[in-house]
């Protein structure tokens, strides 16, 4: 985008200047200006050479602009698990967190946003935990920047925990987010990738607060509560 505008603002400038230098090279002697036009028709091929006129492949530039700003979205950044709704250590089956994201795109011209991402999860395994198998869920989202929500999709994670293990990590990889652009100028900016596990109201709220347990609280019984 800000190379478009800069672009935008060289080509006014020129047009602008245009009827000054016609009215000086009225003045000019023949050889001057043969030598002018020489010079003009040099830099006009250094330009073309620049700017990538003579069709050389580019492949390093793969974007027409910005990628839009992927994130875990707060509330559902984390997913603690309560039995019977009491927010202790000793009440914690299973949990989860997301400890990274890391994301890349690619568009030209008016072709759609595609969008690769790989979220790295931090899953745990409480006291109040039924077995060592656990489906967590958890869904990625495309946003415009008015955040209206304008496609969402849930995912399962299945994990199954080694015998005498409370903590896994796990790399999920989305190969592919394709959002739509309704026209060239529409950039990546105008878009948010938002991601989060599918929680419980009260999930939410424990989040929101700013309260957190260690992802592999209860084995040792030692959790950390912050307000």
């Amino acid at each position: 985008m800000r190379r478009q505008m800069l672009l935008a603002a060289a080509v006014l400038a020129a047009f602008t200047a245009a009827p000054a230098a016609s009215f000086a090279q009225g003045r000019r002697d023949p050889e001057e200006q043969a030598r002018k036009q020489q010079e003009e028709a040099a830099k006009k091929r250094r330009q073309r050479e620049e700017w990538g006129d003579v069709q050389a492949p580019l492949p390093q530039l793969r974007n027409a602009g910005p990628c839009p700003f992927v994130k875990s979205l707060y509330d559902a950044a984390r997913y603690v698990e309560f039995k019977d709704g009491r927010e202790a250590s000793s009440a914690v089956g299973f949990s989860g967190e997301i400890q990274g994201i890391s994301a890349g795109c690619s568009y030209k011209d008016e072709q759609p946003i595609e969008v690769t991402m790989e979220v790295l999860f931090e899953l745990g395994k409480g006291p109040q935990a039924e077995g060592r198998q656990k489906t967590f869920k958890y869904w990625v989202a495309v946003t415009d920047r008015n955040r209206d929500v304008i496609a969402k999709e849930t995912f399962d994670l299945p994990v199954t925990f080694p015998e005498g293990e409370d903590r896994v990590y796990v790399t999920e990889t989305i190969a592919s987010i394709t959002i739509p652009r309704a026209g060239i100028a529409v950039s990546g900016s105008n878009f948010e990738v938002l991601v989060g596990f599918d929680v419980t109201p009260q999930m939410a709220a424990f989040n929101r607060d700013g309260k957190r347990f260690r992802v592999n609280v209860g084995q040792t019984a030692s959790a950390q509560q912050t307000p």
